[in-house]
């Protein structure tokens, strides 16, 4: 197995390794180490059917289902992640950590290439360490402590949502899901602190006003997605990303309008931030 950086921030390239196959215990313990390292990892070539692809994530941790879009049939916690040749708005299109607004977030996501377009259609990935990691001392002690109220609604994010919503919406979705969250969490297994809001999700702070709490979050996006703090993903059919919600964001660039890209996502069940 071979692991090649793909920037100075994060990410990470694993070559020599078929996730069709079942792997190894040394194996499994060596790629949850590259991914606490790296805080996303990649893998090309790997061509895996939804069993084989359940199968792999199972090694990583426990699958769980997406509460606004149902999964496969046969795979309740595999979702299509697609944007078609006639919609305009991609699925996610905005920077975020998946679904913060539930009271235990994932623990990780992945995402399998099925069809990608002739260009563009990359994933850029922000690592949460090092935008905490630079800010001054002040504004770290102005922030540890803080809680972040976080929403499904937030207009922005439930507009990537709609064409799925209309395809592949499950009957029961909720109409809102809110929980609250430090703005600063520390990661149950490197101990690393990491900012832990986002645009797409992250409202309003708890105990503030409504024009403070806007004043400071707005200066926090802008921070948390500065171009070193990030990597960029070109995919290929068969690429397979697996990323660490609890210190990374990441954006899927809807720059190929007129074409189609289809994903398959699994995620895995999270902690309480804390």
């Amino acid at each position: 197995m071979k692991i090649t950086r793909i920037a100075g921030a994060l990410g990470a390239e694993i070559q020599g390794i078929d996730l069709a196959q079942p792997l190894s215990t040394e194996e499994i313990r060596n790629l949850r180490a590259a991914f606490l390292e790296h805080q996303v990892v990649f893998f090309r070539d790997q061509p895996l059917t939804p069993a084989q692809f359940m199968q792999f994530a199972q090694t990583m941790g426990e699958p769980v289902e997406y509460p606004f879009v149902k999964g496969l049939e046969g795979y309740p916690c595999v979702i299509e992640v697609k944007k078609l040749e006639h919609e305009r708005v991609n699925f996610g299109g905005i920077w975020h950590s998946d679904t913060t607004y539930l009271d235990q977030p994932p623990m990780g996501s992945m995402l399998l290439a099925r069809v990608v377009p002739p260009y563009g259609g990359d994933t850029l990935f922000a690592s949460q360490y090092l935008a905490w990691e630079a800010l001054s001392d002040t504004m770290k002690s102005v922030l540890d402590g803080l809680v972040g109220i976080n929403s499904s609604a937030k207009a922005d994010v439930t507009r990537t949502r709609e064409d799925r919503k209309k395809s592949d919406g499950r009957e029961s979705a909720p109409a809102e899901l809110r929980a609250e969250h430090p703005l600063v969490r520390t990661h149950p297994e490197t101990g690393r602190k990491a900012l832990y809001v986002n645009i797409a999700h992250t409202a309003a702070i708890s105990g503030m006003s409504e024009a403070e709490s806007a004043a400071l979050l707005e200066f926090l996006f802008a921070h948390q997605i500065k171009p070193e703090f990030t990597c960029r993903f070109s995919w290929q059919p068969g690429s397979l990303a697996f990323w660490d919600n609890r210190c990374v964001q990441h954006n899927p660039v809807n720059d190929y309008h007129g074409h189609r890209r289809i994903m398959h996502r699994i995620t895995l069940a999270g902690d309480r931030p804390a």
